[in-house]
């Protein structure tokens, strides 16, 4: 059996989309945790989406490392841009921490506001590790704006999260069904 036998990539494909699934709803867990951190205690928040940033990071290096295995993708040249990304993002999440000890903002929207920084860095680096990766980001974004509003946004983050899972199982289903259906025809 070859590298380039069909059944063979159909297996490594389904592992990959099973993993980042896996992934997908493990960080959308943690970030259900810390909506909750930062509702009830803001500086807590704030301690933990700086956490988050370096597990985030981390998750989407590992992502971008598995599917650099299966492209002739550089590894150096991935891990250079991850790590500029993720560090960008630190060094504004310091620029933050300076506005925060200077008064210019409050500890209670401080979280918010790491809250929004790790939305978008997800959010972008959903563009290299893959689209499930932009989901996070834009739940991390709509659950910044729902703690915003709402002074109980557990329940609907939640729902949210269960829909974003569920509609990408759906989508994968869907792919997996047309693929099928693609390969019947020929």
């Amino acid at each position: 059996m070859s590298s380039n036998d069909p059944d063979l990539n159909i297996i490594s494909d389904k592992r990959k989309i099973q993993l980042e699934e896996a992934i997908l709803i493990f960080l959308l867990f943690l970030s259900l945790v810390g909506v909750g951190i930062s509702h009830y205690s803001p500086p807590d928040g704030y301690w933990y989406w700086i956490l988050m940033i370096f597990v985030f990071g981390l998750f989407s290096i590992l992502i971008g490392w598995l599917q650099s295995k299966q492209t002739d993708t550089d590894v150096k040249k991935l891990l250079f841009e991850q790590t500029f990304h993720w560090g960008s993002c630190m060094l504004v999440v310091a620029a933050l921490f300076t506005l925060l000890h200077s008064d210019h903002i409050t500890s209670d929207s401080t979280g918010l506001i790491m809250l929004l920084i790790l939305s978008l860095a997800t959010f972008l680096d959903g563009q290299r590790v893959g689209w499930r990766f932009s989901l996070i980001g834009f739940f991390l974004g709509i659950s910044a704006i729902i703690s915003s509003h709402m002074d109980n946004p557990m329940l609907l983050e939640i729902l949210l999260a269960i829909a974003i899972v569920a509609s990408t199982l759906m989508w994968d289903e869907w792919i997996k069904k047309l693929k099928e259906k693609l390969q019947g025809s020929n």
